[in-house]
């Protein structure tokens, strides 16, 4: 049975990979990076969905803010406990530079959501929104494709010497790409001009 599982696993394991990307893709491409590491994946392929689930997750958000409007801005400020001077904030970065701005706020826990929403109200034309979301899911699913890899590889290796080595590199991969998004957070609040939290 297990066997059989692994073999499937190719064909069932890519489509279901895409839709948790799509959803929640820094833990889904880690998950599946690290899987490539012990030969289910094609690690290329991960690489490739992980980008293109993530910035269908972007127009998917652009689109809601942009048929949506103020209002649906305000909905979102409330469901992500966001300010109004947060927003005020991101309203004059897009003045100032859009595509710096989504480039930078990608991988930011919260504030991307936002941030997108608030792309599709402003209207910010959409290829340029595409061009910069890429550029930036690029660099992060690298990152995360990279970190889960060699976890996943270190964790190979270092199993053949100890016990449940594997378990526990993956648990450091994770919170790996915890401390990073914290990381990135702090630095989409330097973006906003301030360190604290609007």
């Amino acid at each position: 049975m297990s066997q059989d599982f692994i073999h499937l696993l190719p064909y069932w394991g890519y489509p279901l990979m895409f839709v948790l990307m799509f959803f929640e893709g820094p833990f889904a491409t880690m998950i599946a990076a690290f899987l490539a590491s012990q030969g289910l994946f094609n690690i290329g392929i991960v690489f490739v969905l992980s980008v293109i689930g993530d910035v269908l997750g972007d127009i998917g958000l652009y689109h809601i803010g942009y048929f949506g409007g103020p209002k649906i801005i305000e909905k979102t400020q409330k469901f992500l406990k966001i300010g109004d001077a947060t927003v005020e904030k991101l309203k004059n970065k897009f003045h100032q530079n859009s595509g710096r701005l989504v480039f930078y706020v990608k991988s930011t826990t919260g504030l991307s959501y936002i941030t997108f929403t608030l792309a599709g109200a402003l209207r910010m034309k959409l290829l340029k929104f595409i061009k910069y979301s890429v550029l930036g899911g690029i660099v992060w699913s690298g990152l995360l494709v990279f970190l889960g890899y060699f976890f996943g590889y270190a964790a190979e290796k270092i199993s053949q010497y100890i016990k449940y080595a594997g378990v526990a590199i993956f648990i450091a991969a994770i919170i790996a790409v915890v401390v990073i998004s914290h990381i990135k957070k702090r630095e989409s609040a330097e973006i906003l001009g301030n360190g604290k939290k609007s």
